[in-house]
């Protein structure tokens, strides 16, 4: 989960391990990146506004990195350019603050069965 709000690091941490997912926290898609913990990943789940790299920017640099890891973005500024970019650039879900734990829900349970699939 990467998100510079605390609050809805925390929070979102906590949902998804309701739901049965291992999260690690970054507060910055540097921090991340940064961090390689691309090994194994599942799924990334971003803010698309941040200071420093979006994450548009994030999702870019994946692709440039060669890396199929489902993106999911969550976000309270989404507009339909944004949103657009993030689904033509291979986004799983686009979702805005704030969330439905049902939608975060049933996006993972989307990437779940694509790695299933496998």
């Amino acid at each position: 989960m990467i998100d510079d709000d605390e609050s809805v690091r925390v929070a979102s941490s906590s949902l998804l391990r309701s739901l049965g997912w291992e999260v690690s926290l970054y507060a910055s898609a540097e921090t991340f990146l940064d961090a390689d913990p691309l090994d194994g990943l599942a799924c990334i789940i971003t803010d698309l506004n941040m200071p420093g790299m979006s994450g548009l920017q994030l999702q870019q640099r994946l692709h440039e990195l060669n890396l199929n890891v489902p993106v999911m973005f969550i976000t309270a500024f989404a507009s339909d350019a944004a949103r657009r970019q993030a689904l033509d650039g291979g986004a799983v879900c686009f979702l805005s603050k704030p969330v439905d734990g049902t939608a975060v829900a049933d996006c993972l349970e989307r990437i779940r069965q694509g790695f299933l699939k496998d």
